[in-house]
C-alpha cells in the first residue's frame, strides 16, 4: 500500500474515532470523496480491504488503523 493511502486511512480513522468513539465503523469508501477522482487509489484500497484481508463492508476504525499501522 502506498504511503499516501496509509496516511489517509490513519487520518480518517483518527477523525472518526475522535468524533464517534473507538467503536465507530468505516468502509473503504470513507477514505475517498463522493466522486471517483482517483480510480487507481480506490482500487488499491478495495484490493487491500477485500482481497488481501477479506474484511466485511464495515469494520471498526480501530481495527483498520491497527492493520495499517502494523503494515499488514
Amino acid at each position: 500500500m502506498r504511503d499516501s493511502l496509509r496516511q489517509k486511512i490513519i487520518t480518517v480513522c483518527d477523525k472518526k474515532m475522535l468524533a464517534k468513539g473507538e467503536t465507530v465503523g468505516v468502509s473503504f469508501y470513507a477514505f475517498f470523496a463522493n466522486k471517483n477522482d482517483d480510480p487507481d487509489l480506490l482500487m488499491e484500497a478495495a484490493s487491500w480491504w477485500i482481497q488481501t484481508h477479506r474484511l466485511d463492508h464495515f469494520e471498526k476504525a480501530l481495527k483498520i488503523k491497527q492493520l495499517v499501522t502494523a503494515g499488514l
